[in-house]
């Protein structure tokens, strides 16, 4: 019984999907929160437990996007400096593939999510979402590490272009889902009128095929929105029963961790947090923006894991369905300074990357670094 138990609880969430997703070709949309059936489904307990295995890596430069090869090894993507960076996690030996051409660094833009190919061992393809010097794109490279340090790799190909910039809220964050298809988190650039526009690609989710293309089914004809009224998404993460879950920033009272309904209004610049207004989708759980600043978030032993960067701290938050079955948890409060990433590393581990030199930190001896630690 404790065996079962144990493999219930290990199965309760699905990777981030930092990586490829391993679905077939013709798995059916994520599931969302209408589609919820949480009574068959194991809660895990109210409170939980975070060690810190050990530091996979230090010395990073601003390090945002971070991405786990099938073969082992980890991507990291430099904000600042538009490199992507090979690090083994067994002995944390960095090598850089190359720059990505074309990033234009400035405020919270530049270099920031990445995501494998969902058919990455045929293809070698690595996505990432930049700031180029007039708009954030989606461009994929093949990666090829047969070929010398600084020239792994190839000439990007621009998958999809055209999303807002700005010096804030430029989005970033990108994933494969469990139907294979590109989601694809963006800020409204301080713009905040562009969230509730459904033309714009601000303040939104999109949902891509992996060349660019509006997926089939999406709510709105012809449009890659999938959800709009967004600040600035930088977390996408599904459970295991393909729900998809979205961390954004607010703005001075409440960050945000929702489930994401396709079509549906999260209400920025309207409502910050919760409302009372039906138009609007509430987010399952908030916090103060002294708290959280979130920004990366996996799912592993049946809760949503979720790092603070003001908050300077990772969030648990433990899941019936689409909602939180207790009241967040807070790990790790002050240790290691801003948090910017979290990925799944399978059953109880998770990869978590520190953010203290992208400005708005306070660097220390090491930073910035990669964690592994061991969750319950």
């Amino acid at each position: 019984m404790l065996a079962a138990s144990a493999l219930l609880m290990t199965a309760a969430c699905s990777s981030d999907a930092g990586g490829s997703s391993g679905a077939s070709p013709s798995a059916s949309p994520s599931r969302t929160a209408a589609a919820a059936s949480p009574s068959a489904e194991m809660t895990p307990p109210a409170k939980g437990t975070v060690e810190v295995v050990r530091t996979v890596a230090e010395g990073l430069n601003t390090p945002w996007g971070l991405a786990p090869l099938p073969e082992g090894g980890l991507l990291v993507a430099s904000r600042d400096e538009g490199t992507i960076t090979r690090v083994d996690p067994e002995t944390g030996r960095k090598t850089e593939l190359g720059e990505v051409p074309g990033v234009s660094a400035a405020g919270e833009g530049g270099l920031l999510g990445l995501a494998l190919s969902p058919d990455y061992a045929s293809d070698h393809m690595v996505y990432a979402y930049f700031t180029s010097a007039s708009d954030n794109r989606v461009v994929r490279m093949i990666y090829d590490p047969a070929r010398p340090s600084g020239d792994q790799l190839g000439a990007p190909d621009t998958v999809f272009k055209g999303i807002p910039k700005g010096m804030i809220h430029n989005g970033g964050r990108i994933a494969f889902g469990p139907d294979r298809l590109l989601y694809v988190g963006t800020g409204e650039s301080g713009d905040r009128g562009l969230a509730q526009d459904k033309k714009s690609l601000g303040g939104k989710i999109l949902r891509l095929t992996a060349e660019g293309e509006p997926a089939a089914g999406n709510p709105f004809p012809d449009s890659p929105v999938y959800s709009y009224g967004h600040r600035n998404v930088q977390g996408l993460a599904w459970d295991a029963e393909q729900r998809l879950f979205a961390a954004e920033f607010g703005q001075d009272t409440w960050d945000e961790l929702n489930a994401i309904v396709p079509g549906a209004d999260y209400g920025w610049p309207a409502a910050e947090g919760k409302t009372g207004d039906p138009k609007f989708r509430n987010p399952m759980a908030q916090w103060h923006t002294d708290e959280a600043s979130p920004s990366g978030i996996a799912c592993a032993e049946g809760s949503i894991w979720m790092a603070g960067l003001r908050g300077e701290r990772l969030w648990r938050v433990p899941l019936r369905g689409t909602a939180a079955s207790a009241d967040p948890q807070a790990f790790l409060e002050g240790e290691y300074g801003r948090l910017r990433t979290v990925v799944s590393a399978g059953g109880d581990k998770l990869w978590v990357t520190t953010s203290n030199t992208d400005g708005r930190g306070d660097p220390e001896p090491g930073d910035d670094r990669i964690l592994e630690l061991e969750v319950t």
